[in-house]
């Protein structure tokens, strides 16, 4: 099977990845953090957005698909925000090292009405580093934390 990978971020990355993974055509996903500069010394990462490693099999689900079930579960519009979660880290955007990724994911935004106002970042991987073993599929081993988080339930197993 011929696999790719893009990172999409759309704020606290437990419950995007427990969404991304329930997706027809998704592999495998992993929670981590993409497009930063630096890890501080208190384990805080500087710039970096919470984002999902996704890897799919292109013959079953395109980047416009991945696009749209993204748009499912963020507001595109908001800067820096999802549900309860404020900050940089909680920016919502698809980065990737393959341009076609970026220029579908580009188009997919250029035929949105509005898309002069969608805060959606669109960018070239520049740094990516996983998440600790505990943010792994966090919301399988602690399921209480649905609370928390800004995805309705009802999405988490919209796709199984």
């Amino acid at each position: 099977m011929n696999t790719e990978t893009v990172y999409l971020a759309g704020g606290c990355l437990w419950g995007v990845q427990a969404f991304i993974k329930t997706l027809p055509g998704v592999v495998t996903t992993e929670a981590g953090r993409a497009n930063g500069t630096t890890i501080e010394l208190d384990g805080d990462y500087d710039g970096f957005a919470e984002c999902v490693k996704t890897t799919f099999d292109p013959t079953k689900i395109s980047i416009t698909d991945l696009m749209n079930y993204l748009f499912e579960i963020i507001d595109p519009y908001s800067i820096n925000k999802q549900g309860v979660d404020e900050g940089p880290k909680y920016r919502t955007g698809i980065y990737s090292e393959h341009p076609q990724h970026l220029e579908e994911a580009q188009a997919f935004i250029n035929q949105r009405l509005d898309k002069a106002r969608i805060a959606v970042e669109v960018l070239p991987l520049n740094n990516y580093i996983k998440s600790v073993d505990e943010h792994q599929d966090r919301l399988d081993k602690h399921p209480e934390d649905i609370s928390y988080c800004h995805i309705h339930p009802e999405l988490l197993n919209k796709y199984i």
